[in-house]
């Protein structure tokens, strides 16, 4: 008896602690934590939204790049952080916490259990491509070119969807080409541009860049729908794969059992983010979609990203690693 009473009075002193915490939060710089290389593309996404929740929190915000396990090595970060507000996790919701389950045996964390949803941001999408000077200028083309090399032919990936993408296209199309994996796309493009790599499947903040310099042909896009901007047709319409329909989601996190004005003050920070001209701008120079929704919404959007997944690293025939 004695001992529950003193779990019960420790606890309520914990939780006014955190409440007194939460009204003056933030009273220091806030860790944005990502999980990937600086200068990547999606580094460049949590920047601009780091950036952006200085100005509102009127405290430092100071990104650190966690890169190893395509993201995850950032979100365990996140997830053993204490969950006082001060360490942020801005990640690629559909990787570090939907298709991550299905690419590795065992995640050092549990996606749903270890995390405080805060708010969603933005869905990207990836390009189909090959090097400017290849005789491939469809993907039927391509197609019929990767049949006839069998299993020579070759493609780079460095994320989940990206991997996802070429195994959905391979599965649907009857290729045998061979994936090789990169710690980013960038790093594969020496090899892209001397043939050494048939096609890879690049996100649109570093594709697009490639395409308008003439560097490598775009081929299709993997979102269901066009892109503005963009005139290349969806994979579902050029290789005919019904289903092709992979557009990553950005999210933020918190660790576990943040206090609920915390949450509600990060989330409107990043609501009025994600209403901001600045933002739409950024998000159009990078052919991305604003996806703006709350802790609600991204709490609802992941167990149902995760199945996505689950179903696409089937189709895929992804097997953990």
């Amino acid at each position: 008896m004695r001992l529950t009473l003193a779990v019960s009075v420790t606890a309520a002193v914990l939780a006014a602690g955190l409440c007194a915490h939460a009204q003056n939060y933030p009273t220091r710089s806030i860790r944005v934590v990502v999980g990937l290389q600086a200068g990547s593309g999606g580094d460049v996404v949590v920047r601009y939204y780091a950036d952006k929740l200085s100005q509102l929190a009127g405290k430092p915000v100071v990104v650190e790049n966690r890169p190893g396990m395509i993201l995850s090595a950032g979100a365990d970060a996140v997830a053993k952080a204490q969950p006082d507000g001060y360490t942020v996790l801005i990640t690629s919701v559909s990787s570090s916490h939907a298709a991550n389950l299905f690419i590795f045996k065992k995640l050092p964390y549990d996606p749903i259990k270890d995390f405080t949803p805060v708010a969603t941001l933005q869905r990207s999408y990836f390009i189909l491509v090959v090097r400017a000077d290849a005789a491939w200028k469809t993907v039927a083309d391509l197609t019929q070119a990767m049949r006839g090399k069998g299993d020579k032919a070759s493609y780079s990936y460095g994320s989940p969807p990206a991997l996802a993408s070429a195994e959905l296209y391979k599965a649907r199309a009857g290729l045998k080409a061979v994936g090789i994996p990169y710690k980013t796309a960038v790093a594969s493009l020496p090899e892209m541009f001397s043939g050494e790599l048939d096609f890879q499947f690049i996100d649109s903040t570093q594709g697009v860049p490639l395409l308008q310099s003439g560097r490598l042909r775009g081929l299709a896009v993997t979102s269901a729908q066009r892109v503005p901007g963009i005139e290349l047709p969806t994979m579902a319409e050029a290789s005919g794969i019904r289903e092709f329909d992979i557009a990553p989601a950005w999210g933020v996190f918190l660790p576990a059992n943040a206090p609920a004005p915390i949450v509600a003050r990060l989330e409107s920070w990043f609501a009025e983010i994600m209403a901001m001209d600045a933002t739409r701008q950024f998000q159009a120079t990078n052919h991305a979609a604003a996806f703006p929704g709350g802790a609600a919404a991204l709490a609802a959007f992941l167990p149902q990203e995760i199945e996505r997944w689950r179903e696409l690293a089937r189709i895929a025939n992804i097997q953990p690693q």
